[in-house]
């Protein structure tokens, strides 16, 4: 009986992967979603369609987020999302409430279900509904440019218009895309079986990407981005909130800090929404006097720190707005000496007038969630790759530092975002 319902609940499934291949006969590389950059508030916001009316969205990039939510406003104006009933399968695929199996007291099977809803921007949470509708995103085909594919019952919540608070202009929720079972990667993996469980992501000041299910396209005349490897990692073994690699020591020009007698950092998440990486109060004060160190010997002189940086400098040659002097390097040794994560000045640094830069590595303070989170002007640039199936995060060297940068990918698109 067990087999004969899981064969029910794939049924729509197999027809759609059917329907799919003959509408390809050459299988799409990827789907992509294109991404801006808010300036004015230092987010990373993509669009997705959503409902029979194929409403346009703007949502803002949650790397860990577990799921995709929309503001419930929006929802009601342009898409008739269904109903998902609590202790319904679809309901079991998240941490809910009020979801009793036994059907003793207080069971109701008629319920809607109901989940956790965060705006991971400003910590705020609440309740939300579990809904589901369609959604739409590019498929990336030689034979159908522009062409969507469609998710046909994709699992979102609703949420109260006060989680907005703190979001991009425009932006009507937010895109998770976390490791869990109903975070946006998951769900088309899931419908589209014949891609790989993994998306990659280069983020831009200006424009980039979000490819699922397979590799970026090659841009012409541009030689390919070559990868390196290392294991993602669990905050812990119950709860999957977000994506954690371990850095085994930090150097700064070459030269290890000595933040404990081996020089061990530990796990270090990887964050869209926090727009410069953080580190805990002791680790930074560690890297700021040997980053000092380095930049001084370099001949950068210190100026008065302009918040929310702590670091400034006016270098003797700071060059045109479009170009870096050299500053040093910072490298996030990972698994071995030979796996290292390159940060170079156009990462490390940040603009903020014309004759002063500064560092844009803050303090997270004493007791922090975790002792590193990696923001959003660290990994811009970057071609990062998430492996879902086997655990794995690739990352490139710089792009901006070749012809090749993340914005060169807007050539892929063929529609513009909603203003």
């Amino acid at each position: 009986m067990a087999g004969f319902l899981q064969f029910l609940l794939l049924f729509p499934l197999i027809l759609l992967q059917g329907a799919i291949a003959k509408k390809y006969p050459t299988l799409p590389k990827a789907a992509v979603l294109p991404l801006t950059k808010d300036l004015s508030i230092l987010q990373y916001v993509t669009e997705l369609v959503i409902g029979e009316n194929l409403a346009p969205v703007k949502l803002v990039v949650d790397l860990g987020g577990k799921f995709l939510w929309v503001d419930s406003e929006f929802t009601s104006q342009f898409s008739s999302p269904g109903s998902v009933k609590s202790c319904s399968l679809q309901c079991s695929m998240v941490e809910v409430r009020g979801c009793s199996r036994s059907g003793g007291v207080g069971y109701d099977a008629s319920k809607t279900c109901t989940l956790q809803v965060e705006n991971s921007v400003s910590s705020v949470s609440t309740s939300g509904e579990m809904k589901e509708d369609r959604v739409g995103v590019r498929f990336l085909d030689a034979m159908n440019p522009g062409s969507y594919a469609y998710i046909q019952r994709f699992l979102f919540s609703s949420a109260p218009n006060l989680l907005l608070q703190g979001l991009a202009r425009g932006a009507k929720g937010m895109l998770g895309l976390g490791n869990s079972r109903i975070s946006f990667p998951s769900q088309f993996s899931t419908t589209f079986g014949f891609f790989h469980r993994k998306f990659s992501m280069c983020l831009s000041p200006s424009k980039g990407a979000i490819f699922l299910g397979g590799s970026p396209p090659e841009i012409e005349n541009d030689p390919p981005i070559s990868m390196m490897y290392t294991p993602l990692i669990s905050k812990n073994s119950n709860i999957q909130d977000g994506y954690y690699i371990n850095v085994n020591s930090i150097k700064i020009s070459g030269e290890k800090l000595s933040l404990n007698p081996k020089g061990f950092v530990g796990r270090t998440k990887i964050s869209t929404t926090i727009p410069y990486t953080t580190m805990e109060s002791k680790i930074y004060s560690t890297f700021v006097a040997a980053y000092i160190k380095a930049a001084t010997s370099m001949n950068m002189s210190l100026v008065a720190p302009v918040a929310p940086f702590e670091v400034c400098f006016s270098p003797n040659e700071l060059g045109s707005k479009s170009i870096l002097p050299n500053f040093p390097t910072v490298d996030l040794v990972l698994q071995s000496e030979l796996v290292k994560w390159r940060i170079l000045g156009r990462n490390s640094m940040v603009r903020v007038g014309d004759e002063v830069m500064c560092l844009g590595f803050l303090n997270g303070g004493l007791n922090p969630m975790d002792p590193i989170v990696i923001g959003g002007h660290q990994l811009e640039d970057y071609m990062l790759e998430f492996n879902l199936g086997n655990s794995m995060l690739g990352f490139s060297s710089p792009l901006g530092m070749g012809k090749k940068k993340c914005s060169d990918f807007d050539a892929f698109f063929v529609y513009p975002m909603v203003s």
